[in-house]
């Protein structure tokens, strides 16, 4: 009896293991005709992939489904599966499970599509932070396509009609079949030499065979390297290549792409125009603001300067002097007024108006008033005065009333 005997567990666990530490068996594309297809209710889908020497049973759970596949898979379809080959230990069979699933033809120029926009996208090719902007008005427009066909002829006429003066600048590329991405990429760095203002690369419509040119990695680079403002403009407008991702501006075709490098000189100069007009009611505006400021100036200069102060002040100074001759006047003639009446009143009391009238005024001989019959005896001397002199008398007597 042999020493080493192992279970089934064991040679399904050991082979697995193997399956596991082959690095191509982790991720390897299959090509073959689907078979036996069967979408389960879980999700999943269960089928086999054959050709004419053989067939391996093949499985795409439902999560990969959202992202790997894009169409519904049938029997006798052609396909190309990426996924590992993994072994099943339950049955001891081998299966590859599926995460991806193309048609085979395009499919395959798909996926090679898919895997240089994924490596690109991770080296940056593809950031905002390397667009260049499109000028807005270019004076001369490069041209990468080929010298003949609609290409050039659209982008052509467009230009001429938007603006007769842009100088366009061809440098004729193959753009389909052998050698075309080194044709493409060649006539990108010599028209990047030639100092345009923008660069326009495309070709007409197409299938993705005869646009591949455009897919591939050297032309990504010519267009990320180039010091010119570049356009895409690869084929129609549901068409998108690598170079849309890499140029700074996509159009969906050349004609948009044209409209896109070349300003149109009618409506520009309709703008300049309208511009023109602007700017000079705003300078009249500008102007007559400027001048009112300067009138406004003026008055208040006018206002405030030393002669003008002077006349106003002189002005004033003679209406002070009316007004205080004015006062003194009145005040003069009210204060005479009151004079002459004082003086009547003070007439009125004068002893001289008295004497006139009659009236004497006595003295004793030492000069006091005579008041009394008491200040005087029989045989005193009296001075009299009267209005025109004085008389001396002597008491005879003094006898009371």
């Amino acid at each position: 009896m042999a020493k080493n005997v192992y279970t089934v567990a064991q040679v399904n666990q050991y082979i697995k293991n193997m399956f596991a530490q082959d690095f191509m068996l982790r991720q390897i594309y299959v090509k073959g005709e689907v078979s036996n297809c069967k979408y389960h209710t879980s999700g999943h889908i269960y089928f086999s992939l054959k050709d004419e020497s053989g067939a391996i049973a093949c499985v795409m759970f439902a999560g990969d489904r959202r992202s790997g596949l894009t169409f519904r898979m049938q029997d006798g379809q052609k396909v190309i599966a990426l996924g590992a080959v993994r072994v099943f230990e339950r049955t001891g069979q081998y299966q590859l499970y599926a995460k991806q699933i193309t048609p085979d033809g395009e499919g395959a120029l798909y996926l090679r599509f898919e895997q240089l926009k994924k490596e690109l996208r991770e080296m940056g090719m593809f950031d905002e932070q390397f667009k260049k902007p499109i000028p807005f008005y270019s004076r001369t427009v490069g041209i990468v396509t080929a010298s003949t066909g609609a290409a050039i002829r659209d982008i052509m006429n467009i230009a001429h009609r938007r603006n007769p003066y842009v100088q366009l600048v061809l440098s004729p590329a193959q753009v389909q079949g052998e050698g075309a991405a080194e044709s493409i990429a060649r006539a990108i760095r010599l028209l990047d030499t030639r100092g345009v203002d923008v660069m326009i690369v495309g070709r007409g419509g197409g299938s993705i065979e005869d646009l591949w040119a455009f897919n591939e990695e050297m032309v990504a680079r010519a267009i990320f390297a180039c010091q010119t403002p570049v356009i895409s403009a690869v084929g129609h407008e549901t068409d998108t290549t690598i170079a849309d991702y890499v140029a700074d501006l996509r159009a969906p075709t050349p004609s948009a792409a044209a409209e896109l490098a070349v300003a149109d000189y009618r409506q520009l100069m309709e703008g300049l125009e309208l511009f023109g007009c602007q700017l000079t009611d705003r300078m009249e505006q500008k102007i007559m603001n400027l001048r009112n400021a300067l009138e406004d100036r003026a008055l208040r200069l006018d206002r405030e300067s030393p002669a003008d102060q002077i006349r106003e002040r002189r002005t004033r100074m003679s209406a002070l002097q009316k007004d205080f001759s004015y006062a003194m006047e009145t005040k003069t003639a009210d204060r005479r007024h009151r004079m002459e009446r004082l003086a009547g009143l003070l007439e009125g009391c004068s002893p001289l108006l008295r004497l006139q009238q009659g009236y004497s005024y006595t003295q004793t001989e030492s000069g006091k008033a005579l008041r009394s019959i008491s200040q005087v005896r029989e045989g005193d001397g009296l001075r009299i005065r009267v209005t025109d002199g004085v008389v001396r008398a002597r008491v005879e007597s003094a006898l009371p009333e």
